[in-house]
């Protein structure tokens, strides 16, 4: 992967609500310094000022901080789909 299409990804993955600095630092090898020190480097700053708004704090970037032990969420109302006769066409 060249340079230019990794800063995109790393970008594109500490913009996600659900990607953790974790994921960030298994896949690229970037702390969440790091990646802050990026995309100070790498956004206009009004949308690094946004960014760091809505990313502080945030429990799902900090898999720490997740009250989940794993996977997604999912509600209790959400239908099952392994019955789904369309799948199986």
């Amino acid at each position: 992967m060249n340079n230019e299409r990794k800063i995109d990804r790393i970008i594109e993955m500490a913009w996600e609500d659900r990607t953790p600095f974790d994921a960030i630092k298994f896949q690229f090898g970037y702390s969440e310094a790091d990646v802050i020190k990026l995309m100070r480097t790498e956004l206009k700053p009004s949308s690094f000022k946004l960014w760091r708004k809505r990313v502080q704090g945030r429990a799902t970037k900090h898999l720490k901080k997740r009250n989940f032990e794993s996977g997604r969420f999912k509600c209790s109302r959400q239908k099952n789909i392994s019955n789904n006769k369309i799948a199986k066409r």
